[in-house]
């Protein structure tokens, strides 16, 4: 029975996210003060709602990494607004494409030479259930933003983070995963650019994507933490259905019809962009563990069978440095 009300906690929003086994709530979220952060995707949707949480609890210096500056901008008016201007000074707003790797780097060394310490990384931005593409450099988009993108930025950051970690201080990063990785094409191998741009069709792209968010937060805790590093704890979450443009909007693009469905037929359920929030907010702030798929509220879940590859995980990571040098010329 415990199994059904994790279910509907990790999934929905209102009386059901109360059924969980292990609860967590954003007014949980403990004094950043003297902290510094960075999320991709900070200014709108579930990435505001983790931004806005971060503030609130007086984290020192805030990046917001995303494309837009209009959505940058407005979220900066939104946070004066609620928190007052003194809050919303706090915040960075920077351009950055997670598809246009060298930017990527470019973006992570300026933030090297700006800050000296670097306590929260919320890799949260994402290409969502849409037509399968390429990117300008011919690699589908969904693997280089939602994974690839994110892993060059984590990579580049990571002297940072060390640095902040060996003052004693725990530095946690938190990768925007789903349970949609379950919709992964069962024949993933992560063999080849062939193979990650073959059309498995908008859920199958977006899945094989939140599988590799997984992968890379399990390769990452057994080369990085249990290798020398036990203060950087990196964990992937499942935010559950939430209210966001991915959903309401950008659903329409791939399923003109059927999209209705989520974008209208479960907004009695959905979580708004607070809610969605929970988990990212947990695994940046509290957890104490590392290498985990946390689902919403803060339930660890096994996540599917492929998840738990590490045989996966080390092809998945070998392909994506090939990847990325051979078109980028970016190292990670």
């Amino acid at each position: 029975m415990q199994t059904i009300k994790n279910t509907l906690a990790e999934n929905f929003g209102g009386p059901m996210s109360k059924l969980g086994s292990t609860q967590f709530s954003l007014d949980e979220c403990p004094d950043l003060t003297g902290k510094v952060a960075i999320v991709t995707g900070g200014s709108r949707g579930i990435g505001y709602g983790i931004a806005h949480t971060l503030l609130k609890h007086n984290i020192s210096k805030l990046y917001i990494l995303s494309i837009t500056k209009e959505a940058g901008d407005a979220a900066k008016e939104a946070i004066a607004k609620d928190l007052g201007q003194d809050t919303a000074d706090r915040v960075t707003w920077v351009h950055c494409d997670l598809a246009d790797w060298k930017q990527v780097e470019r973006v992570a060394a300026a933030i090297r030479k700006e800050t000296d310490r670097l306590d929260i990384l919320v890799n949260n931005s994402g290409w969502g259930i849409m037509t399968p593409s390429l990117t300008s450099s011919g690699v589908d988009k969904h693997m280089a933003v939602n994974h690839m993108g994110h892993v060059v930025l984590t990579s580049h950051l990571l002297p940072l983070m060390k640095k902040t970690a060996d003052r004693g201080d725990t530095v946690r990063i938190s990768n925007q995963a789903s349970n949609a990785h379950q919709g992964a094409p069962s024949d993933t191998q992560f063999a080849s650019l062939d193979e990650i741009n073959s059309d498995a069709g908008p859920n199958g792209q977006y899945g094989r994507s939140k599988l590799a968010n997984i992968l890379f937060t399990r390769y990452f805790n057994r080369n990085v933490t249990k290798n020398g590093h036990p203060n950087i704890l990196m964990n992937a979450t499942h935010p559950g259905f939430v209210s966001t443009k991915q959903s309401t909007q950008d659903i329409h693009e791939p399923y003109p019809i059927a999209g209705y469905a989520m974008s209208y037929g479960m907004d009695l359920i959905k979580k708004d962009q607070f809610q969605g929030a929970v988990p990212s907010v947990y695994a940046a702030t509290m957890a104490e563990d590392s290498g985990q798929f946390i689902c919403a509220p803060a339930i660890p879940e096994p996540g599917s069978e492929m998840s738990q590859s590490d045989e996966l995980a080390d092809k998945l990571m070998d392909l994506t440095r090939q990847v990325v040098s051979e078109r980028s010329g970016v190292i990670i």
